[in-house]
């Protein structure tokens, strides 16, 4: 299969995760290089983010509060502005259906991305229902945000981005080359601190060190995963996509 890398930075792009953190995992680092090369990057998250904890006694709504400013703060780490688009429903509820797909549509019409990322919905295997159907509500939302006759409730003009950028893919075949972004994608996931322990097997509820074998055995995880996927396109660290550009 042939592999592309390096998009020219586009004017806007708009990443489309599941709950706050699946994108700064999925393309931070794209998402970053393109940022600093005067792109304006747009973060919408689907769910609330309410059980991403562990912590039985932990309160929802204080949980959502939290990964709200968690998100926002990501958003800045990447050099975005930090206006996240939270469409809060149900952490582990959400649906790939129309009042979902109103909303995602919406949110493309709004924003006009050149560049769109989202979860692959096709990944065989995927045991969380809330990114299969977030994937689905990007490949499903872009159908709509660019036909007119879709949802003129709106009073937004259509939009049809140029590329869909899909992560998660078992079969990639565009990879954007983050050797020089790592630090920052790094700085950006350590701003989702309620998720330390859950997601990134970092227990510690203090600042931050390197020499904290947790810490640094979640830096050996990311780095060598980039390292795995700047290899396809002879990078030393990358982020692999499957891209669609018949939109």
């Amino acid at each position: 299969m042939p592999i592309t890398a390096n998009l020219e930075p586009p004017k806007v792009a708009l990443a489309v995760g599941a709950h706050p953190d699946d994108i700064e995992f999925g393309c931070g680092g794209t998402l970053a290089k393109w940022a600093a090369a005067g792109c304006a990057i747009h973060h919408l998250v689907c769910t609330d983010g309410s059980k991403g904890s562990w912590d039985a006694s932990q309160d929802p709504a204080e949980l959502v509060a939290l990964r709200r400013v968690e998100q926002r703060a990501a958003s800045r780490a990447l050099g975005g502005s930090g206006d996240v688009t939270f469409l809060s429903w149900p952490d582990g509820e959400l649906e790939s259906g129309l009042r979902q797909r109103v909303q995602v549509a919406a949110t493309i019409r709004r924003t006009r991305p050149d560049v769109v990322f989202g979860h692959d919905p096709w990944k065989r295997y995927r045991l969380h229902p809330d990114h299969r159907n977030a994937g689905f509500l990007v490949t499903d939302g872009i159908v709509a945000a660019r036909d007119p006759l879709f949802f003129p409730e709106l009073n937004l003009e259509p939009h049809r981005p140029r590329t869909l950028l899909l992560w998660e893919a078992d079969e990639p075949d565009h990879v954007e080359d983050v050797s020089h972004q790592i630090e920052q994608k790094l700085a950006a996931l350590y701003c989702h601190r309620s998720q330390f322990r859950s997601t990134m097997g970092i227990s510690t509820t203090s600042a931050l060190s390197e020499s904290d074998p947790e810490v640094a055995e979640f830096r050996r995880r990311l780095t060598e995963r980039l390292a795995e996927h700047g290899a396809l396109a002879n990078l030393a660290a990358g982020e692999a996509f499957k891209r669609i550009d018949r939109l």
